[in-house]
């Protein structure tokens, strides 16, 4: 749902040339140094990145599903660290305060996070808790008016930064499902939560994953999201179909900037006397990309159409995210290979593109986890 035809349009023009004029140009910088640069992030607050999807009254932009789906495309053309380090704010660090937080959590925490004074992080996946992450087993033991927390969550983006947690734990240890698990909200310097060194990962340099470990970890009991023990998981959950739709959408837009790259090499590189983009093999690979590129981005806008109007997206949601992430590693691959040896140097952005878009198909929910959601989905629907 568009609300303002020109005043998105505006938005997303602005978008696109902060992406032109300031992020691809640090790109080089932002892999090298690991880091956002710190000029850009203030630039990111002022412009309201940390707050595209939280609503106007707690100071965000209040962006639906479809309008959001249009600024992710723009920012996935750049690198996905730049916008890793904001995404959190307006997904899982910010979304399950919103849905089932109480007024107090919202008006203590959710303006924060919108102009990117605190920084947001989500703890779900443990070391032996990943795809099944209803078998955690971080407890929170009621102890007078707090909840002490013990255990260690993995890969946890924004970990080394962040201002805020939104924890998941079992506070029921009877009761080993999904209904024993319980949300928290815990400040990033509360006693007891340790962080642990950086992972060196495969790629997205400037996007920072840790270990979180929970010693002790003594949190207030009015920090349990929604007042009460048990809706954890649920929490989780209802925050994904958003979160699924924006990487989803966040692939398209990198597969659009790749079919750029590539076009633009083809046409410039000649072999046998002729511009490689002339050459029908090569032709095929720019279509086939063009193609999965224009489909996937058809896909997200629809699933975005039918969440604004109230539909239940949660199939159409793991759908895109199943075609997106895949589809935009093939193009990443396809963007390789037209470069030839060029493709396989640093110097080149289809290199770094190529090793950051493997995550895609691994956070927010695997591929094959969407498979399983989607099948199910299917039968529980057709019975």
């Amino acid at each position: 749902m568009i609300r303002d035809p020109e005043l998105i349009n505006q938005l997303v023009d602005t978008i696109s040339r902060f992406v032109r004029e300031r992020l691809i140009p640090n790109e080089a910088r932002l892999a090298e140094e690991d880091a956002v640069p710190p000029e850009i992030l203030v630039e990111m607050k002022e412009m309201g990145l940390f707050g595209l999807s939280i609503p106007e009254e707690y100071g965000g932009l209040g962006l639906t599903m479809e309008e959001e789906a249009l600024v992710a495309m723009e920012i996935g053309k750049t690198s996905p660290a730049f916008r890793s380090v904001f995404g959190t704010n307006n997904g899982i660090g910010a979304q399950g305060i919103l849905i089932d937080g109480t007024e107090e959590q919202k008006a203590k925490y959710v303006p924060r996070l919108a102009t990117g004074e605190i920084l947001s992080s989500f703890c779900l996946t443990e070391p032996d808790s990943g795809s099944d992450a209803a078998s955690l087993r971080t407890t929170a033991v009621r102890d007078g008016d707090h909840y002490i927390l013990n255990g260690t969550k993995r890969y946890i983006t924004n970990g080394p930064e962040a201002d805020l947690f939104t924890v998941m734990a079992r506070t029921d240890p009877e009761n080993k499902g999904a209904g024993g698990i319980s949300a928290f909200i815990v400040e990033g310097n509360t006693p007891g939560l340790v962080r642990g060194p950086a992972d060196n990962k495969m790629g997205q340099k400037g996007a920072h994953t840790c270990d979180i470990i929970f010693d002790n970890c003594r949190v207030p009991a009015e920090n349990i999201i929604g007042g009460k023990e048990g809706q954890g998981f649920k929490t989780a959950m209802k925050v994904l179909d958003r979160g699924r739709l924006h990487i989803s959408a966040v692939c398209v837009g990198v597969a659009e900037r790749l079919v750029d790259e590539s076009l633009r090499y083809t046409m410039e590189r000649k072999q046998f006397g002729a511009a490689l983009s002339e050459h029908q093999l090569i032709q095929a690979m720019l279509a086939d990309s063009k193609t999965e590129a224009y489909a996937g981005k058809t896909m997200v806008m629809d699933a975005a159409r039918r969440k604004d109007d109230g539909e239940n997206v949660s199939t159409l949601a793991s759908c895109c995210k199943l075609f997106c992430a895949e589809m935009v590693g093939r193009v990443a691959d396809r963007a390789v290979q037209v470069h030839g040896g060029a493709g396989y140097m640093s110097e080149y952005a289809v290199e770094r593109f190529y090793r950051d878009v493997r995550l895609f198909r691994i956070y927010e929910g695997t591929t094959q986890i969407q498979q399983l959601v989607i099948a199910r989905n299917m039968v529980r629907e057709a019975s």
